[in-house]
């Protein structure tokens, strides 16, 4: 006996040998039949969807749970554009912290909605023997008052207080870890939100690193979570190449650095796992560290790399030999030289055909580096919500050259390049369906078209978020199209991608959320 048949309900499947069905049944968490397959079994339950559409459960292939989780909780100055005001929320977040000394963090940080940066005197003003971290919403830098400037080693650079990368790092590193039991509340409020956005299945692009890690041992605040309860949808973790460190392994293994007991990629579970080892080679387009190869528009440098390119191409060969998949971040078209030379010379030196290694971003991709993608087989892992809402800024300081060459999609799709759909939250809204209707407008929330030839289809949109997002996490046995055998995870909707005019995409009602046959949150299916 089935365990639940769903029913009156339109399933776009996402799988082409069956791509449309009425009725779907399920047996301990996964489904067993389709139409006339599900119908001829006998089922304990009959749940009637009530004309909703239903696709698999969106696949988001790029997140940041914990600092997601910990910004919501964080007093935040996001949208504020006056100085004063600013001052003031980080005046009142300083006077309900304790004894002078201790830190204050606010979020929300962004120096073009104050036309310029906040200065450490500024900050003195307010902070009354604090510590004040105010985190740049790109995760690239922060704005810190000079008691903390004096605490960084001498010599660390910074832009009147404004710390980026590296810098940003050394300031974090001031700071205690974050307990295991605070991050798995700050990452079960992240996944309650992916949840209600249809999002069942994610990657965590990032733990135990200097730049974006909250604690030396944080894969076990995850386990905590799905101990706990807090984790209700499935997890990849992926983990930062600088935790990397020279191994005394055989020589016939050929492994230079490698985690502790050579863990890597694909150990875990359907519901928790380790993905990818995350590179990251440059910074971002928000705080204007993305390393480009020719300078930003108005501006009179081209971003950085985030250490030399031999040392960073160093760590990706050194990540492909030891097994790793490597989720390499660049996000502009110099950084992406440096992880396609990079990737090319790994597997020239170890072939490894289904690696599918993946370049976080690809934010700017010159036409003449699409060919590389796909000779070398490297996905592109795309954030389209970052110009729906930031496209306007991104495209002026780009140019009118550069523009076009922004967040593609029909161009990797043209040139066989798996494309990738995810939302790098909390930078910028997370919502699959917000994204979707991105990349078959290409208009920003102003309306502005940004690289038009790049519009893609539904189909093919929604393929980013299913299909193509599980296979990048090398879930496609379980996720990514309601198929027979796989996991039972469904999005179901108030209305149809595919059949509401584009612009109404973003705004389709997530109705529930499904994980394992079961409503998300509830025990009983």
């Amino acid at each position: 006996m089935l365990c639940t048949r769903l029913t009156n309900a339109r399933f776009l499947t996402m799988d082409p040998d069956h791509p449309v069905a009425h009725d779907l049944g399920v047996w301990r968490g996964r489904i067993v039949g389709l139409d006339e397959a599900a119908t001829s079994l006998p089922a304990r339950e009959v749940v009637d969807l009530h004309g909703a559409t239903v696709l698999p459960g969106f696949v988001d292939a790029h997140v940041h749970l914990a600092w997601t989780g910990f910004k919501q909780n964080t007093p935040s100055i996001a949208g504020l554009t006056r100085i004063d005001d600013v001052l003031a929320v980080v005046a009142e977040a300083v006077t309900r912290k304790g004894e002078p000394g201790s830190w204050v963090s606010v979020a929300g940080y962004d120096q073009r909605a104050l036309g310029r940066h906040l200065t450490a005197a500024e900050l003195d003003g307010v902070s009354h023997g604090h510590l004040l971290y105010l985190a740049h919403d790109s995760g690239h830098g922060c704005a810190v008052n000079t008691a903390v400037l004096d605490l960084l080693p001498p010599g660390t650079p910074h832009e009147g207080g404004f710390l980026a990368e590296g810098a940003m790092g050394a300031a974090r590193a001031l700071r205690l870890p974050h307990a295991q039991g605070e991050l798995a509340e700050a990452i079960g409020r992240a996944a309650r939100g992916c949840l209600a956005e249809g999002v069942t299945a994610v990657a965590e692009a990032g733990i135990g690193g200097t730049l974006l890690g909250h604690s030396p041992v944080e894969l076990g605040a995850y386990q905590l979570a799905r101990e706990r309860g807090l984790l209700p949808l499935r997890v990849q973790l992926m983990v930062a190449a600088d935790r990397l460190h020279p191994v005394g392994a055989h020589e016939a293994d050929g492994i230079p650095r490698a985690l502790d007991l050579g863990l890597r990629t694909g150990f875990g579970d359907d519901r928790l796992s380790v993905g990818a080892l995350k590179v990251f080679t440059d910074g971002g387009m928000m705080a204007r560290t993305a390393a480009l190869s020719s300078p930003y528009e108005g501006l009179d440098h081209a971003g950085q790399l985030q250490d030399d390119p031999d040392n960073l191409a160093r760590t990706i060969v050194d990540g492909h030999l030891a097994g790793w998949q490597l989720a390499v971040h660049a996000i502009g078209d110099r950084a992406a030289d440096v992880a396609l030379d990079a990737l090319e010379r790994a597997q020239t030196l170890r072939p490894r055909p289904d690696a599918r290694h993946r370049i976080e971003h690809a934010g700017l991709i010159r036409p003449d580096q699409l060919p590389r993608f796909a000779r070398l087989g490297v996905t592109a892992v795309v954030q389209p919500n970052f110009l729906r809402h930031f496209g306007d800024d991104y495209a002026g300081i780009m140019g009118a050259e550069r523009a076009p060459w922004l967040y593609r999609g029909r161009a990797f799709l043209d040139h066989g390049i798996p494309l990738v759909g995810s939302s790098d939250r909390p930078v910028t809204d997370g919502a699959p369906l917000s994204a979707v209707q991105f990349m078959v407008e290409r208009a920003s929330a102003s309306g502005r078209r940004i690289g038009p030839a790049e519009a893609i289809t539904v189909d093919e949109a929604l393929h980013a978020y299913t299909v193509a997002g599980a296979r990048a996490c090398h879930w496609e046995d379980d996720l990514g199209s309601l198929t027979p055998g796989k996991r039972a995870d469904l999005a179901v909707l108030g209305d149809d991608p595919r059949r509401v005019d584009p612009s109404r995409i973003g705004g389709i009602e997530v109705v529930s959320t499904w994980v394992d046959g079961r409503p998300a949150g509830t025990d009983a299916p």
